[in-house]
């Protein structure tokens, strides 16, 4: 029985791609906190999300995680790393002892820490080429949490979100139907009885031909690849000016995902 909830992390638990009637991020760890909620008595539940679009590994750790250490909460997820994996010249061996570092001072205070990995990224375009960088950082992620009993939302798993469906357009991010598979794969994690299976077959798509598949690629690559690049060049993150949503109320997080369902 989780009284308390803190999400640490980055754009991935933040929840872009998933946004909600005005305009901000609802996102797997929204979702997950009213699965959680709802095994309480009302009121006697309490839920911050920390994460931030764009943040570096030791931003997070810098920002994110004294905070979530003051909290002390019962559990909480740590999504971080994945944005460092993506930049060239970084070593994952480096990366994950930094990480490994933020979960020591996380699981000295709180009651649990879920630790995350990396998406298989095979049919990504531009991504799929870091498949093994990803592979070898889950690897590091895995023994950490084997070695400091962290159970694992292990992303790479997750067959579902293998079809295009669950991504958003800028093929970077979840869709609301990806964050929701997320979610309940988070719940079956940590032994809940879930609502719907994460690995629900996709109804059927009709098939696309040679000419849709290139002008959707081509309208991906002016409207999200080159602004990525130029922000990446500029030195630029979409989390610049971005604060984290902080704590949020479960029947708000209800409302906001009933609007738009």
């Amino acid at each position: 029985m989780i009284g308390s909830y803190v999400a640490v992390g980055d754009s991935f638990t933040e929840g872009v791609g998933d946004p909600g009637p005005d305009g901000a991020f609802v996102g797997w760890a929204d979702r997950f906190a009213v699965l959680l909620a709802d095994l309480r008595p009302e009121g006697d539940f309490q839920y911050t999300n920390l994460a931030v679009r764009g943040k570096l590994l030791d931003q997070i750790v810098a920002d994110q995680v004294p905070r979530a250490v003051d909290m002390g909460p019962d559990l909480v997820s740590f999504c971080a790393g994945g944005n460092d994996i993506l930049r060239p010249g970084t070593d994952p061996d480096e990366v994950a002892e930094r990480f490994e570092r933020a979960v020591a001072q996380l699981t000295a205070v709180a009651g649990t820490v879920m630790v995350t990995t990396g998406f298989d990224t095979r049919g990504m375009p531009v991504l799929k080429h870091l498949r093994g960088k990803i592979a070898t950082y889950n690897g590091h992620v895995r023994a950490i949490a084997d070695r400091y009993g962290c159970p694992v939302l292990d992303l790479w798993s997750l067959r579902s979100v293998q079809d295009r469906r669950a991504w958003d357009a800028d093929r970077l991010h979840l869709s609301p139907e990806g964050h929701t598979r997320v979610a309940l794969r988070a719940g079956q994690v940590l032994g809940l009885d879930v609502p719907a299976d994460p690995e629900q077959e996709w109804p059927p798509l009709p098939p696309r031909g040679t000419l849709d598949i290139r002008r959707d690629d081509v309208h991906w690559a002016r409207e999200f690849l080159v602004p990525w690049i130029g922000r990446r060049l500029r030195g630029e993150s979409s989390g610049d000016h971005v604060t984290a949503k902080g704590a949020l109320s479960p029947d708000d997080i209800r409302m906001r995902i009933a609007s738009v369902a």
